[in-house]
């Protein structure tokens, strides 16, 4: 419904609380069913990015992985749950039937797997939050409201009443409006460049000249702010000085963000170029996509993957430390794409955040519908407000939870 623009807080809402309440009450073949489909349709897009390596033949098989990965999950949350209650009752004869998957016992075991399975991250994603479900709808997302929420379910579920559901309405979230206007002289571009178009070196200097032209326009008309989407310059940028004195001559007229690739002199970067008063700032990217562009594997194995999988590319180096930096009297906490959509970045909680991101190796698929809700999370439990320049995708501003612009 996101992906369509057909979500509407009513309907969230009661499709959120009817899923729970369904799953709360079923046995471990249902969990594990869940699981895996759940594992399926919500991260099936990682597979889209294998198309791009001509690697078809991954696509079932890394599919299938994640899909069994969040099935075998959700299954143990059920098989521990009627096991602890089994042991509680060892005594007692009939533990079948006092042991069945309407226990108190039983149900709250359920419910402490699904509050705290978000903290378990599969091959380094953490971007399955069960209470995601609810960012658009009239309850809260922080973990004491998906609490209340579950607390409401269990208690209709065990005691056969529907009126206890009335109970979520304790984790009821108040629409909020800040009074910080997003300013009309802030322009975040939105660019449509292939993967492939992107890192064919014939085309450069067709895109190169593309950017600039933006960059004129919104010096044209009296921007003070432009923001560019994540490598829009997909070469090692602080070694083409004929394109830094560009960009440093234009700062002076405009503030302009742009993504693009650093070198340390031994490993690459993905990083952000600031440009403003005619001086530059350069923030590197803090946490690295699992695979895309780190390998989280022992060092052995991802020498072997990197070798067979990737030409024997060297991995991205990540900074150490998160980065903000000013653009006149603002402060703005630096993400490049996936970092936005994990909970280090808004440490400190950052009032204004600049994402940078590339959606070009996951089209056509629902991660950037995904991806939205996730900022969308942050930006509500966090108060920041997000300015989102993507490629490939719609760009936006988020604030208070809300797309606004």
């Amino acid at each position: 419904m996101e992906y369509w623009d057909l979500s509407y807080p009513v309907l969230t809402t009661f499709f959120g609380l009817t899923t729970l309440y369904l799953l709360l009450q079923e046995d471990k073949k249902v969990w594990f069913t869940s699981g895996f489909f759940i594992g399926f349709f919500w991260f099936w897009w990682i597979v889209v990015s294998f198309g791009h390596y001509k690697m078809l033949w991954a696509i079932p098989i890394a599919l299938l992985l994640i899909s069994f990965t969040y099935g075998i999950l959700f299954w143990l949350i059920a098989f521990i749950s009627e096991k602890i209650c089994r042991v509680q009752f060892i005594a007692p004869l009939n533990i079948a039937t006092r042991c069945n998957e309407l226990h108190p016992t039983v149900l709250i075991i359920k419910t402490l797997g699904l509050l705290f399975i978000s903290y378990l991250h599969p091959f380094g994603f953490d971007w399955f939050k069960p209470e995601l479900m609810f960012v658009n709808s009239y309850l809260g997302i922080e973990k004491w409201q998906f609490a209340v929420i579950l607390t409401a379910i269990i208690l209709s579920i065990w005691k056969r009443q529907f009126l206890y559901l009335f109970l979520a309405v304790f984790a009821y979230q108040p629409v909020t409006t800040s009074t910080q206007s997003i300013p009309d002289t802030v322009q975040l571009v939105t660019m449509h460049t292939s993967v492939e178009e992107k890192w064919n070196k014939d085309l450069h200097a067709e895109q190169f000249d593309k950017v600039f032209k933006i960059i004129d326009k919104a010096i044209e008309d009296n921007k003070t702010l432009v923001i560019l989407p994540e490598s829009v310059f997909p070469i090692f940028l602080n070694y083409n000085k004929t394109l830094i004195a560009k960009l440093e001559k234009r700062s002076k007229n405009i503030s302009i963000v742009v993504g693009a690739l650093y070198w340390d002199g031994k490993t690459p970067h993905n990083s952000t170029y600031i440009f403003t008063n005619g001086k530059i700032t350069i923030a590197n990217k803090v946490l690295l996509v699992p695979f895309g562009e780190s390998n989280p594997l022992p060092d052995f194995l991802s020498d072997w993957v990197n070798k067979v999988f990737y030409d024997g590319a060297v991995d991205y180096k990540a900074s150490q430390n998160v980065v903000d930096y000013n653009i006149g009297s603002i402060t703005y906490r630096n993400a490049i794409c996936f970092e936005a959509t994990s909970e280090k970045l808004y440490e400190g909680k950052p009032k204004n955040m600049i994402v940078l991101s590339n959606n070009g190796w996951f089209i056509p698929s629902i991660e950037p519908t995904l991806q939205k809700l996730l900022l969308q999370h942050y930006s509500k439990k966090y108060g920041t407000t997000i300015y989102h320049s993507v490629n490939m995708s719609k760009s936006y501003v988020i604030q208070d939870g809300k797309v606004t612009k």
